[in-house]
Order: structure tokens, then C-alpha cells, then sequence
């Protein structure tokens, strides 16, 4: 994605800036050779970054600092500050790395570090799998290929996508690009020359129809097999189709893919009148997008309070009256019968009117590969906390895995974006024998007309939600509670708050693994 132009604030760092100014612990916003920095101070070392998140131009002088990193407060991305790498999703790649010079009380920051120095390589001889392939081209998948190649794996890495685009950014898909905010050349995560330079085997189109775990082999939909050394399952969900008549329909349309996505802004461009089916997330958003293109548009949900079982009534009414003032009008505690050329149906007889109608009723993991292959399930593929399934040799990650969570104290399984990356990430390494628990907090964003979400943690079947701030000024913090439990936050135009609250479940986390750790 292309980063929007950032105005240059603060004090020019290659001119040099008084020690003093900068307190420990803190950043300080500048700039040098005309690009923005953030100078950070630590005890006795300095370090100067760029001041941009690679992900959607986050300003990270707003976010936080942890540890030897600056998290960005839009959607939690990380970078080291020694050597400016993405260490953690949604950012893919690395932000600029600075020299600092102390000279007469003065910091200088001059000029641009090399790129970090590659790690060391990874061959079969240092007891890594031979080859490893990825069945699944979304964020998991990729997330999971770069991983890998970052990790210095040198084998062969082979991603299989059923989808006839390159990886994307999907949730640009509901959002920016069906809003016609956002150029198409945005979606691709990487470009073909990206896997091409990092020798990652990208194959489009191709499906998967069986796995032979004993014989570590898979079987292609054209009668083809592919052997593995080892194999990540990313396989992700399918939208929920609605079995009534006319769901077939040419002006139908899910959401799910770049093609879906393409689609329907094909039939946008032409529309006057939509019917959303779903109240959920991506219902709700591909509302907001659609009125953006000055399309009428209705939104049908079974639910009496749109999002009431993720974020409570409040929350919900709010939302629905955010919509409300933008021309949207719900037809709540109802069901489509039927659809047809005109518009649809309700199970009541009411008929509105459509050449448009958009289905999100939510998704299904895609799990037909992992039962075939005799892999334990619950729900979703179960997996160790180190997202190894019941089969040797064959791990999962993304919307199919279900994970034992300490904060809840059971296995969830998560179907976010962000999730399923950072998912990719941690099972890449441990493909490679690291041992690394996937223990990150779970994290999504929704962003409608003006109005931005961003929900940190998983609360199911919360009972108390408290609210800190007004919904009216958009300036709050939810909590949701089980029990007195803190399970999730969700914030409203509180960016440094929902990075504090990830902090705050990491560090209850990290005391539960020592106790473990250290009990009898």
C-alpha cells in the first residue's frame, strides 16, 4: 500500500537536538534529510526511526513504546527500534533505521543504517524440514511464506492459493476500495516479483482436493501430487451462503476475495438502490462504503441491536444511529424469503426495492481438507499452543485454528485479520523448531463513515461491559468482563488506550506462563 505524504514536524535532527529535550523512555518527533523521525532514548542509548508505519502510514510518534519496540497506535503493528524490522503484523516491511551521534550535549542523527543483515541460512543439514508448503494464499499463508524466507530458510517454499489473485489486503475489500477511496494497485500484500526474489513457488488457482499425512503428500484438483517436508494449513473461511431463492442471482453478491470485491464494485458503479443482508461487520462496513458512492441502501439482520453479542446494546444502538444519520434505514428481527430482480423480500412481506444486494451473513472456516485428513477437531482445527495440529509435520493457523488461550482459560478460535497473520508469523518459525508460543492478543479494527473501532482481546459470552468516556464524542473505552475477568477493550478514537490495554493482557499472560513455569 502507498504511503500518504506526511508533513514534516518537529526539529530537524540532522542540525542536532539538546539531550535534555529527550526523555527517557520517550519519543520525540523530527525529521532528517527530509524524511520524518522519531528519536527514542533509553537509558543511554538513542535510536532514530522512521516516523511512519509501513502498514497504513500510522504516525508512530503516537504509539508506544515496549520493550526495544515502537508499536503503531492504528493497528498495532511493531518495529524494532535497533534495526527498524517488522516484528509484528499487520507491517510487513522493515521502517528506516538512523545513526545517532552524541556530540557536546547534542544528538545528531545522520545517516541511513544498511538494511539488517540477513540471518543465518537454513538448510535440511540444521534439522529443518526439507521443503515446506502453505496451502492457503490469505494472511496466514503469506504471512507465513515471508516468515520463513526472513528466518533464513533456504529450502523450497510452496504457497497454494485457490484464489486467482495474489495475496491482498483484505480488509481494504469492505472498507477503503469498496468506498472508491482506495486505488486497486493497493490490494496485493507483495507483487509477483516479490515471490520471485525471495524463491517463494507461488501458485495461483490451484486447489487442494486431499492430504496423505503418513505419506506426507498432497493431491492437486488436476490429478497432480506435491510431497512436503512439512505443511501449514491456512485454508481460512467461506462466506456463508443463504439458501433462498433468487440468492443466485447476477446482482447478488458476496464478499470475500479481491474478485468479490471487483465484482461488486462493478455492479456499484451502476446502482441506485442496495440491500445489505447481514448485520455484522463486514455488512455494516460494505454499507458505509456503498452510501460513500451515494447508493440507498437497506440493511436486514435477524438481531433487534446490530452487534449486540460482540459489543454490547449500547454500543450497538450507537452504531446503528451513526448509520441511521447517514441515510441508512434497518429492517431488524427479520429474514429474507426470497430475492428476485426488483429487490427482496422479507419473511413479513415487506419488498424492498434493489438492483443490488449484497450477503453477509458472516463465514465458515474451511475445514474439509483437515477432516479428510484425520486431524482433531474441535470446531476448527485443534492446535497446541504452538499451533502444531494433532499430525506430525503438519501445523494451522488463521481462521481454521482453535488455540488454548490463557486469558479466557479455553481454546477460541478467531476469525481477524491481524490474528491470522501474526498466526502465519509464529508457525512459520515453528515449522523451523523454534518453540514459540503463539500467546499474542487478539486485535481488530472497524472503521464506518468516520467513526473507528478497535477491539483488543476475545470475550465470549460477556457479562458486564463498562464504559469509560462518551459514545456521543466517540471518546471511550470499553471493557467486557466474565465473572470480573478483563477479557477484551474495545476503543473509540483512543489509540494509545487500546495499545495499553494490549500491554496490560501481555503482561497478565506472561505472569500465568511463569506460574505455570513455576508450580509443583
Amino acid at each position: 500500500m502507498s504511503e500518504p505524504d506526511t508533513p514534516l514536524k518537529g526539529d530537524d535532527f540532522a542540525q542536532g537536538v539538546a539531550l535534555e529535550s529527550i526523555a527517557d523512555n520517550a519519543m520525540l518527533l523530527g525529521h532528517a534529510q527530509g524524511k520524518p523521525v522519531i528519536l527514542v532514548r533509553r537509558a543511554n542509548e538513542l535510536y532514530a526511526v522512521g516516523a511512519t508505519c509501513t502498514h497504513y502510514g500510522g504516525p508512530l510518534a503516537e504509539g508506544l513504546l515496549v520493550g526495544d519496540t515502537v508499536r503503531c497506535p492504528w493497528h498495532h503493528a511493531a518495529f524494532c527500534l535497533r534495526t527498524g524490522e517488522a516484528v509484528r503484523a499487520p507491517a510487513l516491511s522493515p521502517i528506516e533505521c538512523w545513526r545517532v551521534e552524541q556530540r557536546g550535549g547534542k544528538a545528531y542523527v545522520t545517516e541511513k543504517q544498511a538494511d539488517a543483515p540477513a540471518r543465518p541460512a537454513l538448510t535440511a543439514a540444521d534439522g529443518v524440514p526439507e521443503s515446506i508448503v502453505i496451502i492457503g494464499g490469505g494472511a496466514a499463508g503469506n504471512a507465513a511464506a515471508e516468515t520463513l524466507r526472513r528466518e533464513g530458510y533456504t529450502g523450497p517454499v510452496t504457497l497454494l492459493s485457490a484464489d486467482a489473485n495474489l495475496p491482498c489486503d483484505r480488509p481494504n475489500l469492505s472498507k477503503n476500495f469498496l468506498a472508491g477511496t482506495a486505488p486497486a494497485e493497493w490490494l496485493p500484500l507483495r507483487s509477483i516479483d516479490f515471490y520471485q526474489a525471495h524463491n517463494i513457488d507461488m501458485r495461483l488457482d490451484t486447489r487442494v482436493v486431499g492430504i496423505e499425512p503418513a505419506r506426507r503428500r498432497l493431491q492437486l484438483d488436476d490429478g497432480s501430487h506435491l510431497t512436503y517436508g512439512a505443511l501449514l494449513l491456512a485454508t481460512g473461511a467461506e462466506p456463508i451462503k443463504l439458501d433462498i431463492a433468487g440468492a443466485d442471482l447476477p446482482h447478488v453478491h458476496y464478499l470475500r476475495t479481491q474478485a468479490d470485491s471487483e465484482a461488486l464494485v462493478s455492479r456499484a458503479l451502476g446502482a441506485r438502490r442496495a440491500v445489505v443482508i447481514g448485520a455484522s461487520f463486514i455488512g455494516l462496513e460494505v454499507a458505509a462504503s456503498l452510501r460513500a458512492r451515494n447508493i440507498e441502501v437497506q440493511v436486514v439482520g435477524r438481531e433487534t441491536c446490530v452487534m449486540e453479542k460482540v459489543l454490547g446494546p449500547k454500543v450497538g444502538h450507537f452504531i446503528q444511529a451513526l448509520h441511521e444519520q447517514h441515510g441508512v434505514k434497518f429492517h431488524l428481527g427479520t429474514s429474507p424469503a426470497q430475492i428476485d430482480a426488483q429487490g427482496v423480500t422479507l419473511e413479513n412481506g415487506d419488498k424492498l426495492p434493489a438492483d443490488l444486494v449484497v450477503i453477509g451473513v458472516g463465514v465458515k472456516p474451511a475445514l474439509a481438507l483437515a477432516e479428510q485428513a484425520g486431524l482433531t477437531m474441535d470446531r476448527g482445527v485443534l492446535v497446541d499452543t504452538f499451533l502444531q495440529t494433532s499430525a506430525p509435520g503438519i501445523f494451522a493457523a488463521g481462521d481454521i485454528a482453535r488455540w488454548p488461550d490463557r486469558l479466557s482459560g479455553t481454546p477460541i478460535r478467531v476469525e481477524h485479520w491481524v490474528v491470522a497473520e501474526r498466526q502465519g508469523q509464529t508457525a512459520a518459525r515453528n515449522l523451523l523448531g523454534k518453540r514459540e508460543r503463539y500467546e499474542a492478543v487478539p486485535f481488530f479494527w472497524t472503521e464506518q463513515y468516520d467513526f473507528a473501532l478497535a477491539y483488543v482481546g476475545h470475550a465470549e459470552g460477556w457479562d458486564q461491559a463498562d464504559i469509560d468516556g462518551s459514545l456521543e464524542a466517540r471518546d471511550c473505552t470499553i471493557t467486557y468482563r466474565r465473572g470480573g475477568l478483563k477479557l477484551a477493550v474495545a476503543v473509540i478514537h483512543r489509540d494509545l488506550e487500546g495499545l495499553r490495554a494490549e500491554v496490560d493482557f501481555e503482561r497478565v499472560i506472561a505472569l500465568e506462563a511463569s506460574a505455570e513455569k513455576t508450580a509443583p
